[in-house]
């Protein structure tokens, strides 16, 4: 059976100039960057490589770059960093944190943590595209909000937030910015000194580099508490013995997607719009959530009424085909999608959406084999709704039920 991957949101395929990178300092360069010695020199050396080279894919200086272990850690030390940073600065006040009703739930969940310690958060919605207004975030501003937490592209529908107006909102009134860039960095350019951003979250697993590695980018004079405290790694800013292997993967990463972000931009938008004008054209009653905004160019959300999201994913993957339901980290959750609510869809709609997400390995040949698979399955797991069956004045067996739900049959 050949297969398809269209599910390069969730992670990337390890480029092989990625791994030909690491394999030294995972065999014989394996030494400690915080030693001394030959060793220890070797790797420190390989780490402030990849250090500029992580810089140079956002326009930041090599100083600015911390190196995490992910998007997660990298989101929480900018909410947890920047809002203790403040409260040291400001004591007895109780900090104000602003963002959207979209982010990631590394987002999502540290700023409910954050209330939870005495912080107050406001949550912004986002209108039926997904977009979340630059007006609505000025409006939530007070006296002691010390935060504005918004992410560059979601990862779920693609869309492109407007962190410009953003950036400059928080700016002109001294409220230090992050933007969580883990799905858009590598896919479109990215410039933090024109985007007003003082904290930015990468991950390197996104643009085909190792897991368990990521960065946040901190601008010069940015107050911010360390998350993790221990040796005087990453210039205080984070404790730990650095990923040698996986950092230079990161940087080894950053270079070729900065190499070939705008043609591969190019690309990838023009096979989405051919997946999707495919689909739209075989599959009846199907819709693009967030099409008429700016989205990253590899993202495509689309609804199937009358489809269980699940179901559809299963039976996609066993016809070869892989895509998803939404982000991975939230697989096997019973709700449906908090982005997808956010947008005012209604539950069935939620849960009848499914992600691709193309890659730098997607080809024609790829996105055309995936329409014809899902318009098989689409018209295969209607046949199987009872309500179809119902309009057809065909009775529903109970073994009929359990297929539309999984797409098996018996």
């Amino acid at each position: 059976m050949r297969r398809i991957y269209l599910d390069h949101n969730a992670t990337t395929p390890l480029a092989p100039e990625v791994f030909e990178a690491m394999r030294p300092y995972l065999t014989d360069q394996f030494g400690n960057a915080s030693s001394i010695h030959w060793y220890g020199q070797v790797a420190r050396a390989a780490l402030e490589e990849a250090r500029v080279s992580v810089a140079r894919l956002i326009n930041a200086q090599p100083g600015e770059i911390v190196f995490t272990s992910g998007g997660t850690e990298s989101d929480n030390a900018a909410l947890f960093g920047a809002v203790e940073a403040a409260q040291a600065q400001r004591p007895g006040r109780t900090a104000h944190v602003t963002t959207t009703t979209i982010e990631h739930h590394a987002v999502l969940h540290a700023a409910k943590a954050l209330e939870l310690r005495g912080a107050r958060v406001t949550f912004i919605p986002v209108d039926s595209e997904g977009v979340a207004d630059p007006a609505e975030v000025e409006r939530a501003i007070i006296s002691d909000t010390v935060l504005i937490s918004v992410m560059h592209a979601n990862n779920e529908i693609g869309t492109l937030q407007p962190v410009r107006e953003i950036g400059r909102l928080a700016r002109e009134r001294g409220i230090t910015f992050h933007t969580d860039a883990v799905q858009s960095s590598g896919k479109v350019p990215m410039d933090v000194r024109a985007l007003g951003i003082d904290l930015l979250s990468l991950s390197a697993h996104k643009l085909h580099g190792p897991k368990g590695v990521g960065a946040l980018y901190v601008r010069k004079g940015t107050a911010l508490h360390p998350l993790l405290y221990g040796g005087h790694h990453e210039r205080d800013r984070r404790a730990g013995t650095e990923n040698v292997a996986g950092i230079v993967g990161f940087g080894r990463a950053a270079e070729l997607a900065l190499e070939r972000i705008r043609a591969e931009s190019s690309r990838l938008a023009a096979l989405r719009d051919r997946l999707e004008l495919s689909i739209l054209r075989r599959v009846p009653r199907a819709r693009v959530n967030g099409a008429a905004v700016p989205r990253l160019p590899n993202t495509s959300s689309i609804r199937f009424e009358g489809v269980e999201g699940e179901g559809f994913v299963i039976a996609c993957d066993l016809r070869g085909l892989a895509c998803s339901t939404g982000a991975a980290c939230s697989s096997g959750s019973l709700e449906p999608s908090h982005v997808l609510a956010a947008l005012g869809l209604s539950r069935e709609e939620a849960r009848s959406t499914v992600r691709f997400s193309l890659g730098r390995d997607t080809t024609e040949q790829d996105v055309d084999a995936a329409a014809d698979v899902v318009a098989e399955v689409t018209a295969h797991l209607r046949s199987l709704s009872p309500l179809e069956l119902s309009e057809r004045g065909v009775s529903a067996s109970p073994v009929q039920e359990t297929s539309s739900s999984t797409g098996f049959t018996s």
